[in-house]
């Protein structure tokens, strides 16, 4: 549960022969660190508290394999702070009390510690309530890694004490030079082989690893042991292949990611841009997302963003998740398909949607208003007497079934006009068909 180290592997140190390559090949000093350059790089903030040893706490955010880990050791070697890692996976407040009775005996005899919190968001609110005074008096120096958003899985009050350093996945570029480092690295990569890759290899192993050192690294490793064992002096892109075979994309159901994809494939249909929503659709199944979540969206985006432009989209969008509940995957990817390049290409109006916001408003200001009498039904004799129901023009016996001049309500709220059609699709029919009825040729629409 609990590891100790004071400060990080030095050069000097070595992992053993055995262990994974994405291991033997963790960077001993910031200057073999690769990638992460806005965060870390010459001229950021962590890079300068670094340098003048005066380390913050911080919470470090991003996917897996993007250094998190690493980079926390570098941090607390450079500064020659001792190191205590920790998951929150299996670890307890009996941990976290014994950690900072440790470190408090260490800051008595002038050594510092670094608190490394690997997954933080898995910790509760009362397990990160009980570091909080200890990051607070400078006992600990924490350092937390998460691929969460922290602002919804850190709890405010040790939120506000620390910084958040956002990692990103790492590029094409970075990963080409992990792999070419462990490839000519003799004493911990693969450089003892004799081996080469290949440009196409490499290219798909870059790909592949989908900005993840730790997943090209292990894919590597595969694909080297295969062709060395097979006399193979050139690892092949069939090798790297099937090293990477079956590899799911990272897209974790529950957190950031999961939010950041649908949101793009919510503004790429919204865009019409039918190629992109493709694109995303395609990235969400593949990853495994729920295809009913997809499709919730699909129903919600044909009424918010299509609406009466095409009011068929809804119709299609809901039979859409009636073939999918029933055909299953992987099958339902056909009719997910459909309604996404039929959704993406409609016109576009969200009329309906500003529209009853604009009632919703005004709703909401006048609810104590009661409703007019000629609106009422007279359901009894003494309801009669008292009005209900007079002056209803029952709009079907009226010319083009409209009563014209007719009010339908309470008379302080006049005469406005919520619904603005829009001029695409069907709505601009919707929208010659009201001014017709109102009498007005140039009754006002919108784009």
């Amino acid at each position: 549960m609990t590891s100790f180290q004071p400060g990080f592997p030095s050069e000097e140190e070595t992992v053993p022969d055995d262990a994974p390559l994405a291991a033997r090949m963790r960077p001993r000093t910031l200057d073999e660190f690769i990638g992460q350059s806005a965060a870390a790089g010459q001229g950021s903030m962590l890079r300068g508290a670094i340098t003048r040893g005066n380390l913050p706490s911080f919470i470090l955010w991003g996917p897996p394999g993007c250094g998190k880990t690493t980079l926390a050791g570098l941090a607390a070697k450079q500064v020659k702070a001792d190191f205590v890692a920790i998951s929150a996976v299996s670890s307890g407040v009996a941990d976290l009390r014994k950690v900072v009775a440790e470190a408090k005996a260490r800051r008595g005899a002038g050594r510092r510690t670094v608190l490394f919190i690997d997954e933080i968001h898995r910790f509760n609110k009362a397990q990160q309530d009980v570091i909080l005074p200890y990051v607070e008096d400078g006992t600990v120096t924490l350092i937390g890694a998460t691929t969460e958003n922290p602002s919804f899985e850190v709890v405010a009050p040790l939120l506000s004490r620390v910084r958040v350093i956002r990692l990103s996945s790492l590029g094409d570029a970075d990963l080409a030079a992990i792999v070419t480092a462990a490839m000519g690295d003799t004493e911990r990569g693969l450089g003892r082989l004799g081996l080469s890759i290949a440009p196409e290899a490499m290219a798909a192993l870059v790909e592949g690893g989908n900005g993840d050192a730790r997943a090209a690294l292990t894919a590597l490793e595969i694909a080297a042991e295969s062709s060395h064992a097979d006399g193979d002096p050139v690892i092949g892109v069939e090798a790297i292949r099937q090293a990477l075979q079956d590899r799911r994309p990272y897209h974790d159901k529950q957190a950031d990611f999961h939010f950041d994809i649908i949101s793009a494939f919510i503004k790429s249909v919204r865009g019409s841009d039918p190629d992109a929503s493709l694109y995303w659709l395609a990235r969400m199944i593949e990853a495994g997302e729920e295809p009913l979540f997809i499709v919730r969206r699909m129903v919600l985006l044909a009424a918010e963003d299509i609406g009466m432009a095409d009011p068929q989209a809804l119709t299609l969008a809901v039979a859409t998740q009636q073939a999918v509940h029933f055909i299953g995957m992987p099958e339902g990817y056909l009719p997910l398909a459909e309604c996404c390049v039929y959704l993406a290409t409609a016109p576009k109006s969200n009329s309906a949607y500003t529209a009853y916001t604009a009632a919703l408003e005004d709703a909401k200001r006048t609810s104590h208003l009661p409703v007019p009498l000629h609106l009422r039904n007279a359901a009894t004799g003494l309801m009669r007497q008292f009005g209900y129901g007079q002056g209803y023009r029952y709009a079907h016996n009226e010319p083009d079934h409209f009563a014209r001049d007719a009010t339908y309500l309470p008379e302080t709220l006049g005469s406005p006009h919520y619904y603005q059609p829009g001029k695409l699709g069907y709505e601009a029919s919707v929208a010659e068909w009201l001014a017709k009825l109102r009498g007005s040729p140039n009754h006002p629409t919108k784009e």
